[in-house]
């Protein structure tokens, strides 16, 4: 653990020599280290006191590294502002805090550093973002996720007053629906679920690039690894209440889809579609079966690189034409040809097509649902077709329709935006052939 802690402070003096390019490397490079350092293991394997990882950690350590590799990427007009060396810092510190979360085997620690991501990325939404209105947005996600956070930490104060124990394999102990409610809450805030899903779009329109990237690609998947956590020692007969945690879930997919149909931004429809997909995560781990908890992990990595890639997309046409809305982003594709194709392969993926990982966590969570229950089939047929319909419409109004007169001074799209989108799906497209390593997880 201390070569992995070393390896990130190694990268913060590269911050102030402003120097993109080898840290962009020195990032890819450590990407490499890690994965030859921590195989996928069957087990905790202990990195050092207090830290392990097995191969939900790993996912989401290897997702982490990748994300903030292609931040960077993605950011590289803040290399010209007068703040550079400060964003970069601010990435440095988040990836730092992500990773230390999800190898911890301490609840506290645990908290500590998921409540401890919230600043890095309040700092990228005031400090880079677009709008006056960050501000609001950024209050928005602050006392959301503060407001599930006091009672996580006093379920976690209570269970150490009776188990003499914060480690995940260790906790013994009963329960009640108080403790249950306060050790699921906050983590279902942050996927976010419907009802709690207020703060994800206002945070998502006014974040840069870099933040709807992190917002969207990993700190949405804390909630689910969470929750995964939380449930290896939250047993007992309140478990029974997940029947309404899963009605609700499905009941907020279907809607969220409606809802989806009627955006006319393009960074409000992604995130939304967002809230739907992680919706179909929440049942499949309130599931509690095998199929289900694999396919939420499957799903949750699949998302990231998915939802991550679509931001990108919506930025680079924000760049050259100021705007996110439908009315002025129509008929790219004579525009920018060549970036249509990527327009079209997102979507698709989106919409959960062969053979991105999207369609086999999908497939699983499906299996979940209705081996746990035949009527969910309703609401999963809606919201299937509906992540169809929002997809197509994403992609057809950015790409046909009228030419805004305003757009004719684009400039073409440059290697660095195409390196930026293959590596967002790449990994989404072609994982699905070693998917065996996830399989052996539980």
């Amino acid at each position: 653990m201390m070569k992995l802690i070393l390896m990130i402070l190694f990268l913060i003096p590269l911050c102030f020599f402003n120097n993109w390019m080898i840290l962009i490397s020195s990032i890819f490079l450590f990407f490499f280290i890690f994965i030859n350092m921590n195989m996928f293991t069957l087990f905790f394997s202990s990195l050092s006191y207090g830290y392990m990882i097995d191969i939900l950690s790993s996912s989401l350590i290897y997702l982490t590294l990748w994300i903030c590799l292609l931040m960077i990427l993605a950011s590289y007009k803040v290399k010209y502002s007068y703040l550079s060396h400060n964003f970069l810092l601010v990435l440095i510190f988040l990836l730092f805090f992500l990773i230390l979360s999800f190898s911890t085997s301490n609840i506290f620690m645990f908290y500590v550093f998921f409540e401890s991501s919230l600043i890095p990325t309040l700092l990228l939404i005031f400090g880079w973002g677009y709008q006056p209105e960050r501000l609001s947005s950024g209050y928005y996600l602050l006392f959301y996720t503060l407001f599930g956070s006091l009672p996580l930490l006093f379920s976690i104060f209570f269970i150490y007053e009776f188990s003499f124990t914060m480690n995940y394999s260790l906790i013994m102990m009963d329960y009640n629906l108080y403790l249950y409610v306060g050790l699921i809450l906050a983590f279902l805030i942050k996927m976010p679920m419907i009802f709690f899903h207020f703060w994800l779009p206002s945070a998502h329109v006014e974040a840069p690039i870099s933040g709807s990237m992190i917002l969207a690609g990993i700190l949405l998947k804390l909630g689910g690894y969470g929750l995964m956590r939380v449930f290896s020692f939250l047993k007992g007969e309140y478990i029974m209440n997940n029947l309404f945690i899963i009605s609700l879930s499905l009941f907020g997919m279907m809607m969220i889809g409606f809802v989806c149909m009627f955006q006319v931004d393009m960074k409000s429809l992604i995130a939304y579609s967002s809230v739907s997909h992680m919706s179909l995560v929440i049942c499949g781990i309130f599931s509690l079966n095998y199929m289900g908890l694999l396919g939420s992990l499957i799903l949750m990595i699949g998302h990231g690189l998915c939802s991550s890639g679509l931001f990108c997309l919506a930025n680079i046409v924000y760049e050259r034409s100021n705007s996110r809305s439908f009315y002025f982003n129509k008929g790219l594709i004579t525009l920018m040809p060549s970036l249509s194709f990527f327009w079209f392969m997102f979507c698709a993926n989106n919409m959960a097509s062969p053979p991105s990982l999207n369609l086999l966590g999908e497939i699983m969570i499906i299996n979940s649902m209705m081996s746990w229950c035949n009527y969910t089939f309703i609401f999963l047929f809606f919201g299937s077709f509906l992540s169809c319909c929002y997809s197509i419409y994403l992609y057809s109004n950015t790409q046909h329709g009228m030419l805004y007169s305003g757009l004719k001074g684009f400039t073409s799209v440059n290697i660095r935006e195409y390196m930026l989108l293959f590596f967002h799906w790449l990994p989404l497209n072609f994982l699905i052939l070693k998917i065996d390593i996830f399989l052996i997880w539980l």
